[in-house]
């Protein structure tokens, strides 16, 4: 029998309305496949399990009382430890903030738990949210539950973890490059990034402001329309936020692709791409053309320069928005320095990551008199090129698709030690993150090695409904049903 933590939200709602099931044993049983499977994981970094517990008896005590609650409510949430939580650590991953308890909750969270959430924990990530397979967290690596010893992606790898593992039913990540598509086609769930602005930031420790997307992990995509119908719309704490009503995205969900048009961006079948996500991808093609989509190839012509142009860009946001940790305020704080200027360089030495390091000296470079214009300005130009590109697209098509990731999960350590390989595994995801565009990964199947693959769904700025419901139509077709190496055999 399957354990309660292994079922869909929407599934599990049901049965809470039902009363077959109670939050507790939803709650419980999340706990429990924790407690069995994290000291091998290590998605977590904080376990919540009384405050979930309370969250979860309080809604079993409303429903008994008659309420009418929401859909979320008494469903285990894991969160990006990048996502601040009052009284609870939020450590990004980072020595510098290993003792950082913020006196906020970011406004995700905030309407998560007032709807009846249970959050069950913080999740592990790289640092800061820069990495792509969750090796940059200071305390140590998650691991892909499909293959202990392979990536599970990054920089949202914990929360991808959990809910492949069952450890929790949805979770929070964050996605600047494609930080939760990424580590979702890695792990064989469903990963949802919005138009930016459409989930509020407020409460994200940020690494790249104009790039960062609050964003849902689920098992399903009717799962991931009804989290983001709960925490999407306008927040006033967010100068970011797209001042537009709330929506229920789970309606229309069933509509069907007949008459969609569909894009095939042709980058999909190069070299550099796995055979395996080659054949895949153009099964889906094939698979979406028989459900009545028209399916053509699509163009976006500098999205060969939305790469170089990103890691520009964000390490020059890291560097401003890092700035702030120097050891006087918050977080970690050097002994032994003599002034403030060997107290902040103390401090952040030793608290930050060789990644992070990276990033912050790339970005400060590019940022510096005499280099500005010809790098941070030039990729400013490139991105407006890439934006430009998408809107010229979706004047032709309604969706557009390629693979999430290049590659299925590689082994831990494979990557370490060349930046440019590890940064290619987001060579697709990339071009959504700099024009602000809704993109889902759904899987699509698994390699020769049993790996998932994910295809990477994206439309217009604030049509998430159109590629829910193309997602949603491909998943119930393909009806991929596969379970973890990891709870095979536990």
């Amino acid at each position: 029998m399957t354990d309660l933590c292994d079922r869909s939200a929407t599934e599990l709602a049901a049965s809470l309305r039902s009363d077959e099931v109670s939050a507790a044993d939803i709650v419980e049983s999340a706990l429990s496949r924790i407690e069995m499977v994290d000291e091998r994981l290590h998605a977590f970094l904080t376990v919540t399990a009384d405050a979930a517990r309370e969250q979860a008896a309080n809604v079993d005590r409303r429903l008994a009382a008659g309420e009418s609650l929401p859909a979320a409510a008494g469903i285990p949430l894991a969160m990006k430890d990048v996502l601040c939580t009052r009284g609870v650590t939020t450590t990004c991953g980072s020595r510098i903030l290993h003792n950082y308890v913020p006196p906020y909750d970011c406004t995700p969270w905030a309407r998560l738990e007032a709807a009846g959430s249970a959050l069950v924990g913080k999740t592990n990530c790289d640092e800061f949210a820069m990495g792509s397979s969750g090796e940059n967290s200071a305390f140590g690596p998650a691991h892909n539950p499909w293959d202990l010893e392979r990536v599970p992606g990054g920089s949202s790898s914990g929360s991808a973890a959990a809910v492949a593992a069952g450890e929790a039913v949805w979770a929070l990540g964050t996605d600047t490059g494609g930080s939760v598509r990424q580590p979702a086609a890695l792990c064989g769930v469903v990963g949802m990034k919005p138009t930016y602005g459409r989930i509020s930031r407020f409460g994200l420790i940020a690494f790249a402001s104009s790039l960062d997307h609050v964003s849902t992990f689920s098992r399903t995509v009717r799962d991931a329309a009804v989290l983001l119908s709960a925490i999407a719309g306008h927040d006033p704490k967010d100068a970011t936020s797209v001042n537009r009503p709330p929506s229920d995205y789970t309606e229309g969900l069933d509509a069907g692709v007949a008459g969609l048009r569909v894009g095939v961006l042709p980058e999909s079948f190069s070299e550099g791409v796995q055979q395996a996500v080659r054949d895949a991808i153009r099964s889906a093609c094939d698979r979406l053309a028989g459900l009545g989509a028209s399916v053509d190839e699509a163009s976006l012509p500098n999205a060969e320069y939305a790469f170089s142009a990103y890691y520009l860009l964000a390490p020059a946001e890291c560097s401003s928005n890092l700035a702030r940790y120097d050891g006087v305020r918050y977080g970690h704080r050097a002994e032994g320095a003599g002034d403030v200027v060997e107290l902040m360089m103390k401090t952040r030495g030793e608290g930050f990551g060789d990644e992070v390091k990276r990033r912050i000296i790339l970005g400060t470079y590019s940022l510096s008199a005499g280099y500005y214009d010809a790098y941070y300005g030039q990729a400013q130009k490139v991105r407006t090129l890439v934006i430009r590109d998408y809107e010229r697209a979706f004047e032709r098509f309604d969706v557009l698709v390629s693979p999430t990731s290049p590659t299925t999960a590689f082994r831990i350590g494979e990557k370490t030690d060349d930046p440019v390989a590890m940064y290619l595994s987001d060579i697709f995801t990339i071009p959504a993150n700099l024009a602000g565009v809704p993109a889902i990964s759904v899987p699509c199947g698994t390699d020769q090695d049993g790996l998932p693959i994910g295809l990477q769904l994206t439309g217009r700025v604030l049509d998430e409904a159109t590629v829910l419901r193309a997602a949603q139509a491909y998943e119930h077709d393909l009806g991929w049903a596969a379970t973890p190496s990891l709870l095979v055999s536990p």
